[in-house]
């Protein structure tokens, strides 16, 4: 079974923390919160300046990336207490925004959220 995976901050660090693991069996990305519309946040995916171009198919729809067939769902929470990531099944989370970077903050995303994992970058 695939660990599944959400990301808070979908920007360099988010978008590349996607590139470089998509593709692995073991890793499901279920949803990424960025304040962002969906259309954007696909765009800066597929587009890199340093990176290039992602092989993979990437499209938008009003609330989701959908990666080679795969969809990610997008949130827009700006306070992280409202991400309800177990009901999204979400086991890890990604804190990518540079905000929560301490244990008191970052804890939400368990104590609140529902996820088993926080990993902050």
């Amino acid at each position: 079974m695939a660990i599944r995976i959400g990301i808070n901050g979908f920007g360099r660090i988010g978008r590349n923390m996607l590139r470089a693991s998509f593709n692995d069996p073991e890793l499901e990305y279920v949803a990424v919160n960025d304040i962002t519309d969906a259309k954007t946040l696909a765009h800066l995916l597929k587009y890199d300046s340093v990176l290039g171009t992602l092989r993979e198919e990437v499209k938008a729809t009003e609330d989701s990336i959908i990666l080679n067939g795969k969809t990610i769902k997008v949130l827009a929470e700006k306070d992280i207490s409202g991400l309800k990531w177990k009901d999204l099944g979400v086991d890890v989370v990604i804190e990518a925004t540079g905000k929560y970077t301490k244990r008191p903050d970052a804890i939400k995303h368990l104590e609140i959220g529902g996820a088993k994992k926080v990993v902050i970058s």
